[in-house]
């Protein structure tokens, strides 16, 4: 799976994931209007309106990017409805020949990690039979607890061909309450990245390795540092746009044959039609406004890597 995303990135020339996180406040109210008239306001027809809110989103952009990144928070909340409109979502992305990247950041040991792993990533027993659950293609991986907790999602990833993005410096403001502490001269982010490419040594494609690294947009300077630790991982960088990164943030993130990075926006898509610089499509046209987004961000990227002469 890592040598399909890598290739759809270099075929759509968009190192870019549209990350699916609904939320009710961004949905247009003539969505949720049809949908509470048929459900009523209730977990189900919140979760219509979900699903027929991304729907619309994913056929506007899916000719654009290579991939998306549903966070699964957003659909959890509104119960086992919610993830209903999640795995109807992964399955619609999917049939549009997008890679689904779930960002679950799961994090246990033995039989509960490995039962996140088969429940994302691979196929559970029942009887003589096997199923599965959600069947993302790539999740997000927290490597709190150690090796314990990632191995077993690396055995089902070597079963299956797919991968995770493990934790490795990410977006938020406090990460570097824990993250940039030193230990033997090294800050932790770069323990963890020194250890996600000695796992990823052994689940290699054929540029890159099954296991990658999430690394925030916001953190440029310990980004170009994460790049040399990890040179045959992807890495995927959430924090572009409403958490302030930009295009020129993020060249240091890329190889200098312009792969090795797929960069993350989420509201800044999804919602643009919110957006001033989009509010001529209106809620009618979130769709389109969504799409314009996305043209708008994949220039302002490769711009950044062509002034770089990545």
């Amino acid at each position: 799976m890592i040598d399909i995303l890598t290739e759809k990135i270099r075929k759509t020339k968009a190192p870019v994931v549209v990350g699916l996180d609904p939320m009710l406040k961004f949905i247009p109210e003539y969505i949720k209007k049809a949908a509470f008239a048929e459900y009523g306001e209730t977990l189900k027809g919140a979760g219509e309106a979900i699903w027929q809110f991304n729907k619309e989103i994913v056929n506007h952009i899916f000719d654009l990017i290579p991939a998306v990144k549903p966070q699964i928070a957003m659909y959890e909340q509104f119960g086992v409805e919610g993830l209903v409109a999640f795995q109807r979502t992964v399955a619609y992305c999917k049939e549009k020949g997008l890679v689904v990247i779930g960002d679950i950041k799961r994090n246990d040991i033995g039989s509960s990690s490995a039962a996140y792993a088969v429940g994302h990533l691979g196929q559970v027993q029942v009887g003589d039979n096997s199923f599965y659950g959600f069947a993302e293609d790539f999740v997000t991986v927290n490597p709190y607890l150690g090796s314990d907790g990632v191995k077993p999602f690396m055995e089902v990833c070597k079963q299956e061909k797919k991968g995770i993005f493990v934790l490795v410096k990410t977006s938020n403001p406090s990460s570097g309450e824990f993250q940039d502490r030193l230990f033997d001269g090294k800050p932790l982010y770069e323990l963890v990245g020194e250890k996600v490419a000695e796992w990823g040594d052994g689940l290699m494609g054929t540029d890159y390795s099954y296991i990658g690294a999430v690394v925030g947009a916001t953190y440029p300077e310990q980004g170009k540092k994460l790049r040399k630790v990890m040179p045959r991982t992807l890495l995927l960088v959430p924090g572009y746009g409403a958490q302030g990164g930009k295009g020129a943030d993020l060249v240091h993130f890329f190889n200098a044959d312009r792969t090795g990075a797929l960069v993350n926006s989420s509201r800044g898509i999804i919602a643009a039609y919110q957006q001033e610089p989009y509010a001529d499509y209106g809620s009618a046209g979130f769709g389109a406004a969504s799409r314009a987004a996305v043209i708008d961000m994949i220039a302002d990227i490769n711009g950044a890597l062509d002034e770089a002469r990545l």
